[in-house]
């Protein structure tokens, strides 16, 4: 069974989310041959606060 963790800033609305979860799960299971059923796609949402670029807080700038 595949698990796939997406890591992304807050902000996606329920629709976005959805279809990359549908998205994810097709190229995953066309490049592996697993079943759609048996691959689990997780979603990690962060704050800006709580990210990080060039040394400087996405919420900072």
């Amino acid at each position: 069974m595949p698990y796939v963790t997406v890591k992304m800033l807050e902000g996606r609305t329920d629709e976005q989310k959805r279809a990359l979860v549908e998205k994810v799960t097709a190229a995953v299971s066309e490049t592996t041959g697993a079943p759609a059923e048996k691959i689990a796609v997780f979603i990690d949402e962060m704050s800006k606060s709580n990210y990080a670029l060039g040394g400087k807080r996405l919420s900072d700038q």
